[in-house]
């Protein structure tokens, strides 16, 4: 293991490239997924954003280590390294991971940007937080690491070393879904939607799906300052967000 503090990836002598240790990266993979679930879940269910802010900043100082000092002193890879101390490393390139990381860094600072610093509320910066979760979930949950499939778009030499082998295995050998297991697939799809109808069908009603009459509220003066800052937005009513939007800007 290499003691130098600015260092990306270990040297061994038997890897003609810079190596990590694949499962402590999908280790901390999973804990910032874990965390970012539940600071995403937090602003699109109850309107509070202060876990994703925090998150933010914590998922930022976390891929600046990585990246710019030693992916060894970063907080999540220490702690998933520590997770998976006693299973044998599977050697992974380190090349295709810092380019896929520095795609993690670049939507870090975008939403500490937009979020953190200018309190933005939209679509742009919920798209930012489905895209860091989508990758986070590929890599923790398939070991696919779509960054590094980016990396061969833009680089002469391939990546090595890729996780599961991805880069070795020639395509006839790469097992494909039957017609038998693809039928299966598309009938319990077909099964869960006909469950979900009926489900939502038989739902008791209520109070804010009652009719207005049904629902006796005090009358309350409107501020018009209140009422234009609440105005629902025309993206927001043609994408279906006005409920969600009313929401995250704590408008009624």
């Amino acid at each position: 293991m290499s003691s130098k503090i600015f260092a990306f990836g270990q040297v061994r002598h038997e890897y003609a490239v810079p190596v990590l240790n694949e499962r402590a990266v999908r280790a901390a993979a999973g804990i910032l997924f874990f965390l970012a679930v539940i600071s995403f879940m937090n602003a699109w269910l109850t309107g509070n954003f202060q876990p994703t802010r925090v998150f933010v900043v914590c998922f930022l100082i976390e891929f600046t280590i990585r990246i710019f000092i030693n992916p060894r002193f970063a907080p999540m890879m220490i702690l998933g390294e520590w997770m998976v101390r006693k299973q044998l490393p599977e050697w992974t390139g380190a090349p295709q991971k810092r380019f896929a990381w520095s795609i993690g860094f670049v939507l870090a600072a975008s939403m500490l940007y937009l979020v953190v610093l200018n309190n933005v509320i939209g679509p742009i910066n919920m798209m930012v937080c489905s895209l860091c979760l989508l990758l986070l979930f590929f890599e923790t949950a398939f070991g696919i690491c779509i960054g590094c499939q980016i990396y061969n778009l833009f680089n002469k030499e391939k990546a090595q070393l890729c996780p599961g082998g991805v880069c070795e295995i020639p395509s006839a050998q790469i097992p494909k879904m039957s017609m038998a297991q693809a039928v299966i697939l598309l009938a319990f799809a077909a099964a869960v939607f006909a469950i979900a109808q009926w489900v939502y069908s038989t739902a008791p009603k209520r109070a804010r799906d009652l009719p207005p009459a049904a629902v006796s509220q005090p009358a309350e003066p409107v501020d018009p300052a209140e009422a234009a800052r609440c105005k629902v937005p025309d993206f927001a009513i043609a994408m279906g967000h006005e409920e969600k939007w009313k929401l995250h800007n704590n408008c009624k």
